[in-house]
C-alpha cells in the first residue's frame, strides 16, 4: 500500500479528520539514519503526526517543523513537512536501545524522557508561528492532543503508532487527527469519546487491514464522515550538492582557507537524510576563489 493521507468532515462539519499510513515513509527514515526499534517508534509516530499537520496547511510553500527535545537518552527528534504530503527527519541519537515499558512496548516515553514539543509553522510571514508546550507523557500523541488544546485551543484527538517485524522493519505505521469545531455539540462530544474507547490501537486498525479511510469509519461510527482531499506521503530530503556548497560559502574565507591547507578532502553530512557529500581540496579552493569575486 502506498502511503497517503486523507481528510474528511463528519457531523455536519463539526468535525474535521485526517487519517494517514506511513510504513513505506517510515522504514525509508529507519534504513537512512539506522535507527534503533524504540528511536524508529519514536521518529515514525513524529513523521505521521508531521504529514497530517503538514496537510494542515494552506501555502504550497509554507513549511511546518516539530521538535521534540527531551533529557531522555535520544536527546531531540526534528520533523519537517509541507502541504504536499514530504516529510524527513532526524533523532539526535539514532540507536538507543531500551527495555520494554510496564506495559511490554516499546518505550518511546523513556527514549524522550522530559523536555518540550515545539511546533514551527514557515509561512513566509515575517517571523514564524512558534509553538511550545511541555511534554506531558512522551508518547507523542498525548503531547499533540495537549499541545493542539493549549496552544491552538483546538481540541483535538491524536493517535499514532508504528509497530515493529521481528527483524526490526516497519510492519505497520500511521495515524490520525481530529479535532472538533467551536460550535460542536456536547451529545456528539460524547458520542466520540465512546467511539475512541473502543479503539485499541492505530496499528491494532492497520495491522486489522484498515486502509485510512476505514480507521476513519471505525473513529467516526454514526457521524456521517465525509471524505475529500487524498495526498500522497513521501519521505523526501531536499538537499543536493549545490546547497551543500552554498553552505561551505557561507563558512567564510578563514574557514575555508584552514580547510583547505589541511590539505585533506571533506565529508559533509545531512543530518535529515543521512546523505555524505565530500568535497576535494581542489573543490574547496574553487569555492575558496569565488569568494573573492
Amino acid at each position: 500500500m502506498t502511503d497517503y493521507i486523507v481528510r474528511a468532515t463528519a457531523a455536519n462539519a463539526q468535525i474535521r479528520a485526517f487519517a494517514c499510513v506511513t510504513k513505506e515513509t517510515v522504514e525509508a527514515a529507519r534504513q537512512a539514519h539506522n535507527t534503533s526499534p524504540v528511536i524508529t517508534a519514536a521518529l515514525g509516530r513524529l513523521l505521521s503526526a508531521g504529514a497530517m499537520m503538514g496537510a494542515m496547511l494552506k501555502g504550497e510553500k509554507d513549511l511546518l517543523t516539530l521538535q521534540i527535545k527531551g533529557d531522555g537518552p535520544v536527546g531531540s527528534i526534528t520533523v519537517t513537512a509541507d502541504a504536499q504530503g514530504k516529510v524527513k527527519g532526524y533523532p539526535l541519537v539514532p540507536d538507543v536501545i531500551l527495555p520494554a515499558n510496564a506495559v511490554g512496548k516499546l518505550d518511546v516515553s523513556g527514549a524522550l524522557g522530559n523536555g518540550m514539543l515545539r511546533i514551527i509553522k514557515d509561512m513566509g510571514l515575517k517571523e514564524p508561528y512558534v509553538g511550545q508546550t511541555q511534554l506531558q507523557t512522551g508518547e507523542i500523541a498525548e503531547d499533540l492532543t495537549y499541545y493542539f488544546a493549549t496552544s491552538e485551543q483546538t481540541p483535538s484527538s491524536v493517535g499514532l503508532g508504528v509497530l515493529m517485524e521481528k527483524n526490526n522493519t516497519v510492519k505497520q505505521a500511521g495515524g490520525f487527527i481530529l479535532q472538533l469545531m467551536p460550535f460542536a455539540e456536547d451529545a456528539l462530544i460524547d458520542k466520540l469519546e465512546e467511539n475512541l474507547s473502543k479503539i485499541t490501537s492505530v496499528t491494532a486498525l492497520l495491522d486489522e487491514g484498515n486502509t485510512p479511510e476505514q480507521m476513519l469509519e471505525v473513529l467516526l461510527e454514526g457521524m456521517e464522515p465525509e471524505f475529500s482531499e487524498v495526498t500522497p506521503i513521501k519521505w523526501q530530503c531536499d538537499c543536493n550538492r549545490g546547497r551543500i556548497e552554498k553552505v561551505l560559502f557561507s563558512l567564510g574565507r578563514k574557514e575555508l582557507k584552514s580547510m583547505i591547507d589541511d590539505g585533506e578532502e571533506i565529508e559533509v553530512n545531512c543530518q535529515f537524510c543521512n546523505t555524505h557529500y565530500k568535497f576535494s581540496v581542489e573543490e574547496l579552493q574553487e569555492i575558496y576563489r569565488q569568494q573573492k569575486k
